[in-house]
């Protein structure tokens, strides 16, 4: 009988402790908590969840009316979200705790305005180059700092820090020379260089979505298959779990730790490609960290670094950053969005306890019958 309920126990504790469990609780705990807090200032939490609504289905219910237009720029919002998320759970994959998405997504930006103003305007050829020069100058970034940690033990935790500051500031160097720049923007982009979608724009109500849908989807699919399809994937995965044992079993442990930091500033670039061509008509020259990247390891946590779980969370985030006008424009907050976001990734870091917890209640049912049963 005790070897029953040891079994029972353990199936239950398996399937309450999971991954996905715990995401879905955190998200839960988090709504939750913003619930009590805006009670708790005088608010009424149903006009947050009524902006919620508005962003995900389009309806407004003050007014009776819908707009696809909002889904659309949900979409826009979870994009680079997603795609620095997947930089992040890359390399956290390999053992390595990437910080310097946001440096990668500054040097994809970086290229890509560069290449959009410098390369010929030829239609088709000059989006791929410019997708392509971001995808490049990303993997770069993140293939030095990989480099160095792998080849003289630099803690790539520093060196992502640190590379993130060089970026912003060589971003601005190198932008402020395009010709009819100022502090804060460059001259219109050509528009063969616009990853601008008449097509997806029109079937969401004139939004901002474009291309970089197609290519977010795509970068899913390939972390994906990496991941879970491909030698490399499995040589990486080795490499995070125990370095000393991958490397005695004849993996070129260095190579691995230099392959995950470049494919996921890969990632990142293509971050920097989607925002600066996709969102905007002009070039930005950036005074400060747009926040992507560092969104991003929030995103990646909540999403435990798989596929899916980032797709959910990263759309989970962008739909609340995207909720974010609707929000004080119901006289709630704005900030309680990065509230949500926060909580959810604090409740996701105490899964251990959670855990422990479960398990504990579950020890002590099984305990009282068993003592039932004699």
């Amino acid at each position: 009988m005790t070897t029953k309920i040891e079994e029972i126990e353990n199936k239950i504790l398996r399937a309450f402790t999971g991954n996905a469990f715990t995401s879905a609780a955190a998200v839960i705990l988090g709504f939750l908590t913003a619930t009590f807090i805006l009670a708790a200032i005088g608010k009424n939490p149903l006009n947050m969840y009524q902006a919620i609504l508005q962003v995900v289905s389009g309806f407004d219910s003050r007014h009776g009316t819908w707009n696809v237009r909002y889904i659309g720029e949900w979409l826009v919002s979870s994009i680079p979200l997603i795609l620095c998320a997947l930089s992040m759970a890359f390399a956290a994959r390999s053992g390595l705790f990437n910080i310097g998405a946001e440096g990668q997504y500054i040097a994809g930006l970086t290229a890509a305005q560069l290449i959009a103003f410098y390369f010929p305007p030829v239609p088709v050829l000059h989006l791929i180059v410019a997708v392509t020069g971001a995808v490049f100058a990303g993997a770069l970034w993140g293939g030095i700092a990989g480099f160095f940690r792998a080849r003289y033990k630099v803690s790539e935790v520093v060196a992502t820090i640190m590379m993130n500051y060089i970026a912003l500031y060589a971003h601005r160097i190198v932008t402020l020379r395009i010709p009819g720049s100022n502090s804060f923007r460059t001259p219109d982009f050509p528009a063969t260089a616009s990853l601008s979608s008449s097509m997806l724009s029109s079937l969401t109500n004139g939004s901002r979505l474009n291309y970089a849908l197609w290519f977010t989807i795509a970068a899913i699919i390939i972390y994906w298959i990496i991941m879970n399809k491909t030698a490399l994937g499995y040589s990486l995965k080795a490499t995070g779990l125990n370095r000393n044992a991958a490397f005695y079993s004849g993996m070129n442990v260095n190579l691995n730790i230099t392959s995950s930091m470049t494919i996921a500033g890969a990632f990142a670039g293509l971050a920097g490609v989607s925002v600066s061509l996709g969102i905007f008509v002009n070039g930005r020259i950036l005074t400060a960290f747009d926040g992507y990247g560092f969104d991003g390891i929030a995103v990646a946590l909540g999403g435990n670094c798989s596929a899916v779980g980032i797709a959910v969370v990263g759309l989970l985030f962008g739909m609340l950053k995207s909720a974010q006008p609707l929000m004080q424009s119901r006289q709630i907050p704005r900030e309680i969005a990065s509230i949500i976001m926060g909580l959810v990734v604090v409740f996701i870091a105490l899964r251990t306890g959670i855990q422990l917890f479960i398990e504990w209640r579950l020890k002590e049912k099984a305990r009282k019958m068993n003592m039932e049963t004699r």
